[in-house]
């Protein structure tokens, strides 16, 4: 399959899922084995990548469930993408490289687009980012198994797994119905599975995408 034409020379490839459903793993293994294979490859995530928005990070992942209103977290969570993009996705796309993210803006459509919100958070995005990824891999889990998965890593970080199963399971469909509305983009893969097999399977979806290694 022949790669679509590109605003930029490099890969911009963003992991997405529920909470524990392994995409941070994931997008780690893409990323080394690229780096491996003579690729420049960055591995990023969000929100944070950048020293701004790893600042906003604390404050968005952290603390009680009721911390910030859902229009709250969206703006908070569209700072901390423009730093990110100003200062790493862009510079490195346009100097050729891979960008891997673990969570874009398809997250914020889904968390903080939830009550209604899903517009203003396409037209903020519109104003303020601009862009989407080239491919979008979603891990997809069913949100029990996740939750627990999640809950079991004890991070200071759970303040969207403190709202309970129900968010979860509101996201995982959330992200389904994304992959549907996007599926040029999405590519959904199946992450209750051994995670040898899982990295395979999303080495292979990449693999036509990428642009010719460093020499």
């Amino acid at each position: 399959m022949t790669a679509p034409e590109r605003p930029w020379p490099g890969l911009f490839v963003s992991f997405e899922g529920i909470d524990g459903s392994g995409k941070s793993t994931q997008a780690r293994r893409l990323h080394d084995h690229l780096r491996g294979s003579g690729h420049a490859a960055v591995l990023t995530r969000e929100p944070g990548g950048s020293p701004g928005a790893e600042e906003i990070r604390a404050l968005v992942l952290q603390g009680e469930p009721d911390r910030w209103s859902a229009e709250t977290e969206l703006l908070l969570f569209t700072a901390a993408r423009r730093d990110h993009l100003e200062r790493v996705i862009l510079p490195a796309l346009q100097a050729g490289q891979i960008v891997i993210c673990d969570r874009f803006a398809d997250s914020t459509r889904m968390y903080q687009g939830r009550g209604g919100l899903r517009a203003k958070v396409d037209a903020l995005h519109a104003l303020m980012i601009g862009i989407e990824p080239d491919l979008t891999l979603l891990v997809d889990m069913p949100a029990e198994a996740g939750l627990s998965r999640a809950k079991a890593r004890a991070t200071a970080e759970e303040r969207f797994e403190d709202f309970g199963l129900g968010l979860q399971q509101k996201m995982r469909a959330g992200f389904l119905a994304l992959a549907a509305e996007y599926p040029a983009r999405f590519r959904v893969v199946d992450g209750n599975r051994d995670v040898d097999i899982v990295a395979e399977e999303i080495l292979a979806t990449v693999t036509p995408h990428l642009p010719c290694p460093v020499s």
